[in-house]
């Protein structure tokens, strides 16, 4: 690590600095200047960096985000911080409060939900409590009796407002829903959104990101933010999202995120003698939603798909989300290896121009690739940890090590970016941002 600057020692300490500067309390900003308030898969990330340096505040990580569940049992992509400025799309314009019956009340949110990774969160939270005396263990084991019907909750909103078909794969009905904005993958789905009167906006991102070429342009953001307007219209009703919708996509890559997650809750479940019923219903819907990304692959490749619901069509792009059933399983053994080469290869980690042998989010031999531009190229750390955690998870211990350490290098800049170009190594983005730093301190840790 010695050629990019901190040691193992040094990083950590940063990166438990950064988190303390960016907690503002009860929760922890995803980046302090371009993302100010909580972001959902945002704060499972933290909390899963906070749990090795205090388990306790970890807890109130996953509370404040739990305390802001709609009633419906959705989780919120963004909890909003009170007299917290500087983010666009922010609380007036989702208006919530006013318009959706689930809504909590006295938080502001917004109306519309992220890949459910908080399971993880629940695991590293308790796997550090052990490590720990009685009182530590204590808190880990009162916020799971707390907050244990709200976790299912939300994976039974899941399982049933989000598999319109009962085919095992989740919808959804904004781009912003997969944590992957403008990936390709919703190129087909986004140019079918005729955006209409918008009202007048002015975004807040490109003050803080000043390089154009790495955000999304205004006329994405128009589709952005005619879908709202479509919410709105409807009331943030799920029944009606279903028709309402111009944009409506399975999205293969939270699906199968949503069956491991099922799977990691079903056996904290039966660790902690949960009810019987919630763990048959979890492992239930691990099954179903493994199943229903099996079946979008490739049967040679093992390379999956999202399928948009508007068209009818099935929509393969060399993104990330391709190996969604890496995460999962469930592939032949033939497919699954197959598919581990094409992560490893030369259109992935393997690529002979990649800085670091971790995954970009857009296959640089794909005519979509564009290094500098978010969810089109760019490496993002907290998508390398989540393959090298569910890497070790399926025993594969090696192939989890090179993730990590290859991580490791990247972020040993100590600029814990958002994202970086895949060839330099550049940090791009913004930085100090929460998940980055949360990443490295679970490897390291």
């Amino acid at each position: 690590m010695a050629d990019r600057g901190f040691t193992p020692t040094q990083l950590a300490a940063r990166a438990a600095y950064l988190l303390r500067g960016n907690d503002l309390g009860t929760m922890t900003s995803a980046a302090p200047k371009l993302y100010p308030h909580m972001w959902s898969w945002d704060a499972a990330f933290v909390a899963v960096g906070l749990a090795p340096l205090s388990v306790e505040r970890a807890v109130v990580e996953l509370d404040t985000l739990l305390s802001a569940q709609w009633k419906n049992g959705m989780i919120p992509h963004i909890v909003f911080a009170n007299g917290v400025d500087g983010y666009f799309p922010g609380p007036t314009r989702w208006d919530v409060n006013a318009l959706a019956a689930h809504a909590p009340l006295g938080t502001a949110t917004s109306g519309i939900t992220q890949p459910p990774v908080h399971a993880i969160a629940v695991q590293r939270i308790l796997d550090h409590s052990r490590r720990h005396g009685r009182t530590t263990r204590a808190v880990a084991e009162e916020f799971l009796d707390r907050r244990w019907s709200d976790l299912v909750r939300w994976h039974r909103w899941l399982a049933e407002a989000r598999d319109l078909d009962g085919n095992g794969r989740i919808a959804l009905y904004h781009g912003w829903e997969s944590g992957m904005d403008n990936s390709p993958r919703w190129d087909l789905a986004y140019a079918n959104v005729v955006a209409g009167q918008v009202p007048a906006y002015q975004r807040a991102d490109l003050a803080v990101v000043t390089d154009l070429s790495q955000r999304p342009t205004d006329h994405e953001y128009d589709r952005y933010l005619w879908l709202l307007e479509e919410m709105k219209a409807v009331r943030y009703e799920d029944s009606q999202l279903a028709t309402a919708m111009s944009f409506a996509v399975e999205d293969v890559f939270v699906s199968a995120v949503f069956s491991m997650a099922c799977d990691v809750l079903a056996t904290i479940g039966e660790e902690h003698s949960r009810p019987n019923s919630d763990v048959r219903d979890l492992r239930g819907w691990a099954d179903r939603f493994r199943q229903g990304v099996i079946a979008t692959t490739d049967e040679r490749s093992g390379a999956a798909k999202d399928f948009d619901l508007r068209t009818g069509r099935w929509v393969h792009t060399e993104t990330i989300a391709m190996f969604a059933p890496l995460l999962c399983g469930g592939l032949s053994r033939d497919a699954e290896r197959a598919l581990l080469r094409t992560f490893e290869g030369p259109k992935f980690c393997g690529h002979p121009d990649m800085r670091f042998a971790v995954p970009p989010s857009t296959s640089p031999v794909s005519g979509d690739f564009r290094p500098r531009e978010y969810w089109r190229g760019p490496v993002w750390p907290v998508i390398t940890w989540l393959f090298s955690w569910a890497f070790a998870r399926r025993g594969w211990a090696e192939r989890s090590h090179v993730l990590r350490s290859e991580g490791l290098r990247q972020a040993s800049d100590g600029s814990f970016a958002e994202y970086y170009e895949p060839f330099t190594g550049e940090p791009l983005g913004s930085m100090q941002q929460s998940w980055t730093a949360a990443a490295v301190l679970d490897w390291l840790g």
